[in-house]
């Protein structure tokens, strides 16, 4: 039986994370006298402003911690200070810190991220698809997009990974790879607790603390509480009184133990909780002409809804919610056997209890609601022996991922004519080993030669039925029972070549392999259409054949050359690439039977594109830090039904320009503190967000029975955030203090951020999310 539920499930975090809170704080203001005992210990915090410079930048890209020039790879950096000042505290926020980093937030939800780098990415959220972009939280892999979204509390250093890393990172890393690393434990007596509060009735709480070393134990604990009203008011007969409001909790817990002088313990745990109403769907186009909403019909009254401007105000009937549980432990053992030699045992664990309810009509019809259950749990280990031998320098692994996780998907539309109970299951279970060498050539060429071997198994449990009424007898095109499971196992190279031409300048060549995971259409459903003599068991027959037929991996095969560059005022990288991708997984809506998703490997294509990265020291005090991307992508073939349509089918999420300049500065020393301020300027050319066709009415090749990719395409734009701070402000004890004002969206820009479009036999029904207005606020911290 279907199930319809009214309102999310209330998390207990509330009052645990309040009490936790106050006791962090109080546990601060007890013992804060004890800070200026650390002062020596903390290091000097004269509160004076530092003369800027452009320092080395350590990163851990190929598992060990090398200087940036001598890492083949583009990546790119940002540290706590960087983080802090462009309010950064998820994956969400992270959009345009680095060249060709696309990050969306998926139709309709706020935890579910679609992220893109170089022009791939992944479209459709649900768990039996995997992501183009490999997370990593202290280590350990994030399964899936959906809950990938939630405040990281005491982030301390995010490394972005570009161009496939399917050698060292493995599986799903085809686009790409994301490092978040949290702050670990001082062993001194240390921490930071802040107040913020902003428009909209918003205030955030954090509070992080670090307790002094006890015999080799070191401890660290966290919390943060998010409150805000939404930006979108309802009418007073709506399901819900607001939208887009803000409800979130989360806590961290980190202990490192110098179990021996050698041997190393970390562990981290961090729980977030999210109770709130999800991203409003505003009806954006429909048609007046299609039955059921043309003059006379029962839902005449949706086409007034539509709008393509953002709206404040809304009215729906539908359950809306957005609800999300997720947290995880990880545990990395680090043996320094020899001087020469390590290894490190990484075991994780991750839950995720998630479930949204979607007004998908954004109206007070009863037109279309839809609901998913998740329950997903995931476990992982990566065995690493690091080391030198001579002159090659080594990595290589053992790795084991497993995963369980099962959604259900009650929809209901057109007032309960047709209900649909939906539900699929997923497993995988991959095992890979590793490799890769080193070779110091001279003093400044290294060559890198490598491998992955990974072998995986994939399982889908999958149930569809349909009525003709809620509380109905379900027909079921899909049984109880369907299930399908495959084997795909690939092999990914890496080779680079890295030349320190100077001290201060390096450049590289790189060819790699990457592939994301194959697996099967969880989502695929073929209704009755209701025509005389219909024969239903060749319809069950034909649910079923499709359900259980595997779409293939996605392969990338990635050349590269770039440079990069560290001088006393000035820090410069770029890079070109060509990339080849084949078995192009591509996931189309076909807006059937319960909003059928399938995922097709569609063919073979192309990207080329340039990035430029940069830092320049203005004066003493001031860092003016640039990034900028070209892509040109194209099908060189993209099979739909048997036909070639290359020439006439979006490439989604690449838009051709972007780039993002940032103006961090201290304008002036007082006697009490610094002025510092911070402005930050994102642009993003227009970009589809479907693979639709390009043809529009009129046109060659235009098929009036499908999405046209211009109805859901993203308009170029623009977004400026700024801070202004009084910082360094002593406050006695070893303490001091910051004030700071923000702005996020201060241009106010309200361009559509994503779309669905259900097609033209739901009558060109297409909902838009928009982008937050203009909020504002202030926060105070204090640190010692």
């Amino acid at each position: 039986m279907t199930r319809y539920r009214v309102t999310g499930s209330a998390t207990p975090s509330g009052g645990f994370l309040r009490t936790l809170m106050s006791g962090l704080a109080g546990g601060a203001l007890l013992f804060g006298g004890a800070a200026a005992a650390q002062d020596d210990a903390t290091g000097d915090e004269s509160g004076a402003r530092q003369q800027r410079a452009i320092e080395e930048i350590v990163v851990t890209a190929q598992r060990r911690e090398q200087a940036l020039e001598d890492v083949p790879i583009a990546v790119s950096g940002l540290n706590a200070d960087e983080l802090q000042s462009r309010g950064i505290e998820n994956i969400g926020q992270m959009d345009a810190v680095a060249p060709g980093l696309q990050i969306s937030k998926t139709p309709s939800n706020t935890t579910i991220s679609q992220i893109s780098i170089r022009g791939i990415t992944q479209i459709n959220p649900a768990i039996y698809w995997d992501p183009a972009v490999g997370v990593y939280l202290d280590g350990v892999y994030i399964g899936k997009s959906q809950g990938s979204i939630f405040d990281l509390v005491n982030l301390e250093s995010v490394e972005v990974l570009r161009g496939p890393q399917g050698t060292l990172y493995g599986r799903n890393t085809l686009a790409g790879a994301i490092n978040l690393r949290t702050q670990a434990p001082q062993g001194v007596f240390s921490g930071r607790g802040s107040l913020e509060v902003g428009n909209y009735d918003s205030m955030v709480q954090k509070v992080n603390l670090s307790l002094p070393e006890m015999a080799g134990l070191r401890i660290a604990i966290g919390a943060r509480m998010e409150r805000r009203d939404g930006w979108i008011d309802t009418t007073r007969a709506s399901s819900v009184e607001t939208f887009n409001d803000r409800n979130n909790d989360g806590m961290r817990l980190a202990v490192d133990y110098d179990v021996t002088p050698d041997l190393l313990l970390e562990y981290r745990f961090d729980r977030s909780y999210v109770d709130q109403t999800n991203n409003f769907t505003q009806l954006h186009r429909v048609s007046a002409e299609f039955p059921a909403f043309s003059p006379g019909a029962p839902f005449e009254a949706l086409p007034s809804f539509a709008s393509r401007e953002r709206q404040e105000s809304a009215a729906v009937n539908a359950p809306s919610y957005e609800v999300a549980e997720v947290g995880g432990h990880s545990l990395t053992l680090t043996w320094d056997v020899l001087d020469d030699f390590s290894i490190k045992s990484i075991t994780g664990y991750r839950s995720m209890d998630w479930r949204d309810s979607l007004d998908l009509d954004g109206s007070p019809l009863p037109v279309a609601l839809t609901q998913r259950f998740t329950d997903y749990d995931q476990i992982s280990q990566d065995i690493q022996f690091l080391g030198r031998v001579g002159i090659v320098e080594f990595v290589g692994g053992l790795y084991y991922f497993g995963d369980d996780g099962e959604t259900e998907n009650p929809q209901e539309f057109f007032g309960g004519a047709q209900v649909f109970d939906s539900q699929y299951a997923t497993r995988t279970d991959a095992w890979a080993g590793y490799g890769q060498l080193d070779f110091l050539l001279t003093d400044a060429v290294t060559a890198t030669l490598g491998a992955r071997y990974t072998r995986e198994t994939k399982e889908l449990d999958r149930r569809f039925g349909v009525a003709g009424s809620p509380g109905g007898d379900f027909l079921y095109l899909i049984p109880e029972g369907t299930s399908a499971e495959e084997t795909f196992s690939d092999t990914t190279p890496v080779a680079a070549l890295n030349w320190r031409v100077t001290e201060r300048f390096s450049t590289y060549l790189r060819y790699a392999e990457g592939f994301k995971s194959g697996g099967f259409n969880g989502e695929f459903s073929q209704p009755p259409t209701g025509a005389e003599g219909e024969d239903i068991a060749e319809l069950i027959a034909l649910n079923i054949a499709e359900t259980r037929t595997p779409f293939k991996p996605e392969k990338q095969r990635s050349y590269e050359a770039g440079f990069k560059s560290r001088f006393d005022r000035l820090r410069l990288s770029g890079a070109v690439f060509h990339n080849e991708l084949e078995d192009l997984q591509t996931s189309i809506f076909l807006g059937s039977g319960a909003a059928a998703t399938v995922i097709r490997n569609a063919g073979e294509a192309t990207i080329d594109g340039f990035e430029l990265e940069g830092q320049w020291l203005i004066g003493d005090f001031a860092t003016f830090s640039f990034n900028y991307t070209f892509l040109d992508a194209d099908y060189d073939e993209y099979i739909d039904a048997g036909v070639d349509q290359a020439d006439n089918r979006a490439f989604v999420h690449a838009p051709d320009h972007a780039f993002n300049l940032v103006l961090d500065s201290d304008i002036h020393q007082f006697d009490f503190g610094v002025l510092r301020a911070t402005v930050d300027y994102s642009w993003t050319d227009a970009f589809f967000t479907y693979p639709y066709q390009l043809s529009g009415p009129g046109e060659p090749g235009y098929n009036p029975a499908a999405q046209v990719a211009e109805n859901s395409e993203v308009e170029a734009h623009g977004i400026l955030n700024a801070r202004l701070s009084m910082a360094e402000l002593p406050l006695g004890n070893g303490a001091f203090g910051e004030v700071a004002l923000w702005v996020r969206n201060a241009l106010d820009e309200d361009a559509a951020t994503n779309f669905i479009d259900f097609g033209p036999g739901f009558g060109g029904l297409t909902i838009a999310n928009f982008r937050e207005p203009r909020t504002f606020g202030v926060v105070g911290v204090v640190r010692w």
